[in-house]
């Protein structure tokens, strides 16, 4: 597959707390230097953009020498956290704000969607904006007009498409914008956050659309989100960014692993040396297994989950279990599981090191993330004794050949959790 999209060092400097460089002095020694032929002094100062800090410079760099390809008819994830430079790079990618350094180099009409009801005038019509947007994106009247039914019908406006769009709810407006976006056919489509206002039957649409412009049609996708379960699903390869810069590209899966393990400090084990309990008990580890006892980030639909705890108890006297809270990428959380049914659950434990360990069946959870907490506990009475959310992680990916969910169904399965139920039939009457 041929490139269609380049950045090369790609990178973007911002004063805080004004527009350009903030003084006409600074301006004019921006501009002396650049007619003379030499390097803008302000971009050998500033930091890296991490908000979560004071920084000591007026100067931040939103992005500093991001550099990749992306070929035609692939979908690129990108992800990090808040602040981390995603939507900054998008912007530049679309044309909306120009890089402080470096190069972008693309082949073909790019479409952008980066915020609600981005391109719309409000005291226009729906179907107004559809042709405004569509003259926005290159297209013709004659393009548009062909395609003016298929995007009205998916956006699921139909009702007031001939309505102002000031009149329309956010959710609304994203219906409108991506159905535009999407079907007046860019050879690079660029997607924000912006589908999370949707509802889960749009983003659902809007997912499988996507598939279909990348796979079927062979274009290109661009797509930033914070749900894991999306870039799995959707994405072939992603780049995870963290203060401005990349910091991991390649595989989905693998990427995500290193967001989490970065950004949640979560990996499939964790151990703790302090700040993990009381002087009744303490916890000491916590291991995401296969049914060999052997460590995994990743784990087949059909393959048991395996979740190991140990812990040790101080004191003589009381009923301590374990519990597991279960979370998708999302933060929804899916079940709970205590450690009720053991033998020991209903004893008073002695001073001494106890290990638990709970079996997740096959065919439970769907395709994803899966953020794992984990809480030490007393009952009788009920006490909260340690607890901690976002422990681990790990990834649960299809199995192809030996998933009895699947069937003869082409595609990932919607849904949190997927579990292999038995289904009867028969036949109750004769057409004769």
């Amino acid at each position: 597959m041929s490139v269609i999209l380049k950045a090369e060092n790609i990178s973007k400097q911002y004063r805080l707390g004004t527009v350009g460089t903030g003084t006409i002095s600074h301006d004019l020694n921006r501009w002396w230097h650049k007619v003379r032929g030499k390097e803008d002094p302000f971009l050998k100062v500033g930091e890296s953009n991490d908000r979560s800090t004071k920084g000591t410079s007026d100067y931040v760099w939103a992005l500093q020498d991001i550099s990749f390809e992306v070929k035609r008819g692939e979908v690129l994830g990108i992800i990090g956290k808040n602040g981390a430079g995603k939507s900054t790079l998008l912007k530049i990618l679309s044309r909306v704000t120009s890089p402080t350094t470096g190069e972008i180099k693309t082949k073909g009409r790019i479409a952008s969607l980066l915020e609600v009801g981005t391109g719309f005038h409000p005291e226009m019509t729906g179907r107004e904006n559809v042709y405004l947007n569509g003259a926005i994106l290159g297209m013709t009247k004659k393009e548009i007009k062909l395609k003016e039914e298929e995007i009205i019908a998916f956006s699921g406006c139909e009702r007031y498409i001939d309505t102002p769009v000031k009149r329309y709810s956010s959710g609304m407006r994203v219906r409108l914008a991506f159905a535009v976006a999407a079907f007046l056919e860019p050879d690079i489509l660029v997607i924000d956050e912006v589908l999370a206002v949707g509802d889960a039957e749009f983003q659902k649409k809007a997912i499988g659309k996507m598939q279909d412009i990348s796979k079927g049609e062979g274009r290109t996708v661009l797509f930033v989100s914070h749900n894991m379960d999306s870039i799995m699903r959707l994405c072939t390869r992603a780049i995870l960014l963290k203060n401005g810069t990349i910091i991991e590209s390649g595989q989905v899966s693998h990427v995500i692993d290193t967001y989490l393990s970065t950004e949640f400090g979560a990996t499939s084990n964790k151990t703790w040396e302090k700040n993990n309990g009381n002087d009744i008990v303490k916890i000491l580890s916590i291991k995401a297994h296969n049914q060999n006892f052997e460590k995994t980030d990743n784990f087949k639909i059909t393959e048991k989950v395996g979740i190991t705890i140990k812990y040790k108890v101080m004191e003589s006297g009381h009923k301590i279990h374990s519990a597991l809270n279960f979370f998708n990428s999302s933060g929804v959380n899916i079940f709970d599981s205590h450690e009720s049914n053991t033998v020991l659950y209903h004893e008073k434990k002695h001073p001494g090191i106890y290990e638990a360990t709970v079996w997740v069946y096959e065919n439970i959870f769907s395709e994803g993330v899966l953020v794992v907490g984990v809480a030490l506990v007393t009952h009788d009475p009920f006490q909260v004794h340690f607890h901690e959310r976002d422990v681990i992680a790990f990834n649960i990916v299809e199995d192809l050949e030996n998933s009895p969910t699947r069937g003869d169904y082409v595609g990932s399965l919607p849904g949190i959790i997927r579990p292999n139920l038995k289904w009867e039939s028969h036949k109750i009457t004769n057409n004769d």
